[in-house]
């Protein structure tokens, strides 16, 4: 049941932002087009709340609540520049809008960027660790919450591990392609550029 609805709302995610950014883009209705992409947190809602309503059932804790938790956590995380990478892009080729800007690419200009993103990573963990924390809660000490507590060491080492390769930006940036340089002409001395005037041989016969 939970795996299915994780597989509902990822599909429900893609599809609520297609039609979103169809109607503000296409169909020029912009506040409909806000409002469904205000609908997608709903779906992390729902799987939050078919979680809670499972374990409130007797249901033991396992990996399926644990995914879920991490779901919501990337969602939080990482959701809200997906749709703003997206919606760049749908603005330029639906709506003749600017090219999005592109994320630097080399340098600490990268390796900020970079670090940006691992801070998604690190808050997507921070939320699925709260949530586990609030099952483990909910359940007790009675229940059975190892699989809880290992999706919590889960989240925080992909986040390490996201964090150890944004650093590796900082500490070896990526440096820019070196741009072609024109080759070097050499230098003509103008006292012994030779003569290339066309003479007519009659004028020389007459000279003689």
């Amino acid at each position: 049941m939970i795996v299915t609805l994780i597989v509902i709302c990822e599909v429900g995610f893609w599809v609520l932002l297609a039609a979103g950014l169809a109607a503000r883009y296409l169909l020029r209705m912009p506040r409909t087009g806000l409002a469904l992409l205000l609908c997608e947190p709903l779906l992390e809602v729902l799987l939050l709340v078919v979680t809670a309503v499972d374990l409130k059932n007797g249901a033991d804790p396992s990996w399926k609540h644990g995914l879920a938790a991490l779901y919501i956590g990337y969602t939080v995380g990482h959701g809200h520049r997906t749709v703003k990478w997206l919606d760049g892009h749908a603005a330029h080729r639906l709506a003749g809008g600017p090219p999005p800007v592109k994320p630097p690419r080399y340098g600490m200009a990268r390796a900020r960027h970079e670090g940006k993103v691992w801070l998604g990573s690190v808050l997507a963990a921070a939320v699925a660790s709260g949530l586990l924390l609030l099952a483990i809660w909910y359940v007790g000490p009675d229940g059975n919450t190892e699989s809880l507590w290992a999706w919590i060491g889960t989240a925080w080492r992909a986040a390490g591990i996201h964090g150890v390769i944004a650093l590796s930006y900082a500490l070896w940036p990526k440096k820019a392609p070196k741009k072609a340089e024109p080759s070097a002409v050499p230098a003509r001395d103008p006292e012994h550029v030779p003569d290339l005037t066309v003479r007519d041989p009659r004028k020389d016969e007459e000279q003689v």
